[in-house]
């Protein structure tokens, strides 16, 4: 795919010696993709499995893990192996950014990420901010030392999504080793267009991180990741409340009002209105499916992963 090929030029373009180029399609393409890259069927599994077998296959000291439709950014390489100089370091990562040359409701989608009353503190996933030491970052932007893959049986394939945040888990407080945050680790990363796609991710995602909350507590078990479903709790149960006195019905509609302005000023952008109208019904959208979704999964009896595509860049249905 075309995605594939811009991951494949930007890996050929870092300025690292003997660098190792897997890639893991379901089915032989019968392609020659030049030197360093080599070319491992699968059959139709899931992307931790894919990974496990890159790792069997990894002859380097580090295995750096990238999404097919994210491109590594010049410098990806030379600023993250450094820090495997320290050997409490088990992995680097850092911020999946969204291309410029993503259409418009896709840029919409990495906007909505972006925003401060969405991802919080986490939007460091999705935009440059300071080094830090972290203990769950997405496998699409994600170099771990091998020995420390192979001691942990690599990535839990019961799970997906949410497998990359287990192998987190296991290298912080299994190994006792830290993960490190750079912004200079940059990849771009296509997203999903609002609105359908965009809010089928995030509601996957928020299933698992909600089911993850009883699972494994240590980094889900959070309260930024339950304020959307207190809120969704809260308009639900709110309403029917202010109904029963006048006083009930002016806190309610207060609330209402004050999450309205604070949710439309942090998707400000005064140059362009539509933008702002756009990212604005982003943000509460996504709000109310993540709210849900963990909600589902906080009171799923399992969660186990599925091998279907979900709105993947090669996939025509996930495209507007």
């Amino acid at each position: 795919s075309a995605v594939l090929e811009r991951c494949l030029e930007a890996l050929r373009r870092q300025n690292w010696p003997s660098l190792e180029i897997l890639v893991l399609p379901d089915a032989p393409t019968g392609r020659d993709w030049g030197p360093g890259v080599r070319e491992i069927p699968t059959g139709k599994v899931r992307p931790a499995e894919k990974r496990n077998l890159g790792i069997r296959e990894a002859s380097g000291e580090l295995v750096a893990f990238v999404d097919d439709d994210a491109a590594p950014q010049p410098g990806w390489l030379q600023h993250a192996v450094p820090y495997f100089t320290d050997a409490a370091i088990a992995a680097v990562g850092g911020p999946a950014c969204t291309p410029p040359s993503d259409p418009f409701l896709s840029q919409m989608g990495g906007r909505v990420y972006e925003n401060l009353f969405v991802s919080g503190g986490y939007r460091r996933r999705y935009t440059p901010t300071r080094v830090c030491d972290e203990d769950d970052l997405p496998s699409c932007n994600l170099i771990v030392r091998t020995a420390a893959l192979r001691e942990i049986g690599g990535f839990n394939t019961r799970y997906w999504p949410g497998e990359d945040t287990i192998l987190c888990l296991d290298i912080v407080h299994k190994l006792g080793k830290r993960i490190v945050y750079d912004p200079r680790v940059v990849v771009t990363h296509h997203r999903r267009p609002l609105f359908g796609p965009h809010l089928r991710q995030v509601g996957r995602y928020a299933r698992h991180r909600g089911f993850f909350a009883r699972r494994f507590p240590a980094t889900s078990r959070r309260i930024a990741y339950m304020l959307p479903s207190l809120f969704v709790l809260g308009v639900v149960a709110g309403f029917p409340l202010a109904f029963l006195h006048p006083a009930l019905r002016w806190i309610y509609a207060g609330v209402l009002a004050v999450y309205a302005v604070l949710t439309f000023l942090s998707s400000v952008s005064l140059r362009r209105p539509h933008v702002w109208l756009v990212t604005w019904a982003g943000v509460v959208a996504t709000h109310i499916a993540y709210g849900i979704g963990f909600l589902r999964g906080l009171l799923a009896r399992d969660m186990v992963g599925d091998v279907r595509p979900f709105d993947h860049h090669s996939d025509p249905a996930a495209t507007p």
